[in-house]
């Protein structure tokens, strides 16, 4: 069989790879300005070549942030006009606009996180920022609807649409990219999220929540650190109390322990400072345990970093004041989580080649703003892995072979459901 990922799409994703698109919300100094706009209507044009019509390509509404569980960081950047002006999603749609029972859904994101580095290609191998997560997908994505395209019914008794969305980086989670899309219906009976999932279709995503530990204290010169309030002592000390007690608290979640930050400098007591932690969970109700879980040890600890500091010389101060100058906030929660069931639709993926998923639990996505939505079923799927290919690291790469096994999966995928569609009964997503 000859090769779906050609020459051109090989051109096409290094051109893409070229394109910095880094979510403004993390990126670093060194980072090239975001050329996300661009990149999109690049994207797009390259779709139009397999019958593609852009729907919609442009930022999100203002009041798409005016919901709930919209996390605190892109609340804050947002005040900035310039910043949702500068995150545009496209829509785009093979065939006419038909019933949802008709139309399969494909959602991938294109900004990136920080750590640009120019792209290569070494014939076998594409390294870059967005290699894996998730230009290369996108693209593999385009190879294999353009060979689906081919099949009659494809573009006209069955629709493909395909969100191509900005705002799944930096800890935007979709709120201002694949959300308002959901919200609108432009989703279909089947949707798959292109993410590195080593080809196992996984009808499950994790939601999130972030919990910022601040402590607001007074500073204090180093001949005197008994006159401030030590804010690295505090919340290092919480920051190992949290870990301990929280580490399985709430079966299948997962704790991050991420940063702590103080101050820089070796002659002073840092009075200020914060500490961050994210959490991930299966399913609402287990956020919830989290949520509360994190309020409750977080008390405990403050009880435990009293007690011991109390009869100290140089923290008795941060002692005694350490509930007053302490406050917990969320960054984010109250995030649904993703888990699907539909034995027919997990028998087509499996059909089209996609592999079981068993019993992993996913990973936090865009996936999640899926959950709950009538007669649909969703799933994350794509080439590659988050972890094995450095997805968030230094030297992230995809390899060829694997881009081109994708794009077989979705050849095969759309064909099924455009052979099947007549035959598709109507279900309810447990949510």
């Amino acid at each position: 069989m000859s090769a779906l990922f050609t020459g051109r799409h090989r051109e096409l994703l290094l051109e893409l790879l070229r394109l910095p698109s880094v979510n403004p919300l993390e990126a670093g100094p060194d980072d090239p300005p975001s050329r996300l706009p661009d990149l999109l209507r690049r994207y797009a044009t390259a779709a139009a070549a397999s019958g593609f019509r852009t729907v919609r390509l442009a930022p999100p509404p203002a009041a798409c942030l005016d919901g709930p569980g919209v996390p605190s960081t892109v609340l804050a950047a947002a005040r900035d006009p310039r910043f949702l002006a500068g995150q545009p999603s496209a829509l785009l749609r093979l065939g006419p606009r038909l019933p949802r029972a008709r139309t399969v859904m494909f959602n991938v994101h294109l900004d990136t996180v920080a750590g640009y580095a120019p792209p290569a290609f070494d014939g076998a191998r594409f390294t870059g920022r967005g290699a894996v997560d998730a230009k290369g997908p996108a693209v593999a994505l385009l190879a294999g609807l353009e060979a689906a395209a081919a099949h009659p019914a494809v573009g006209r008794e069955v629709a493909v649409l395909v969100q191509a969305v900005a705002g799944e980086e930096g800890g935007a989670l979709g709120t201002y990219g694949t959300r308002p899309l959901l919200e609108a219906g432009h989703h279909g009976r089947l949707n798959v999220f292109c993410e590195p999932t080593g080809l196992r279709a996984l009808p499950r995503a994790t939601a999130a929540l972030t919990a910022r530990i601040t402590v607001a204290g007074e500073d204090a010169v180093d001949d005197q650190p008994d006159a401030g309030h030590n804010a690295t002592v505090l919340l290092g000390f919480l920051a190992q109390h949290l870990a301990a007690r929280l580490d399985g608290c709430v079966p299948g979640g997962r704790v991050c322990v991420a940063g702590l930050s103080t101050g820089r400098t070796h002659n002073r007591v840092h009075g200020t400072g914060t500490l961050l932690l994210n959490l991930s969970y299966r399913s609402t109700a287990d956020g919830d345990r989290l949520e509360a879980a994190v309020t409750r040890h977080l008390a405990e600890g403050l009880d435990d970093f009293a007690e011991r500091f109390a009869g100290t010389r140089e923290f008795a101060r941060t002692a005694r004041d350490a509930r007053h100058i302490t406050r917990l906030g969320w960054d984010k929660r109250g995030l649904p989580a993703l888990d699907d069931h539909d034995p027919w639709a997990e028998k087509l993926l499996a059909r089209a080649g996609a592999r079981p998923a068993a019993g992993d639990p996913g990973f936090t996505c865009d996936a999640v703003w899926a959950a709950g939505l009538d007669d649909a079923f969703t799933a994350v799927l794509g080439p590659g892995d988050l972890a094995a290919n450095r997805a968030h690291a230094p030297g992230e790469f995809v390899d060829l072979a694997d881009l081109e096994d994708f794009a077989g999966v979705i050849h095969r995928l759309v064909t099924l459901f455009a052979e099947e569609h007549p035959t598709l009964s109507p279900v309810r997503n447990p949510g």
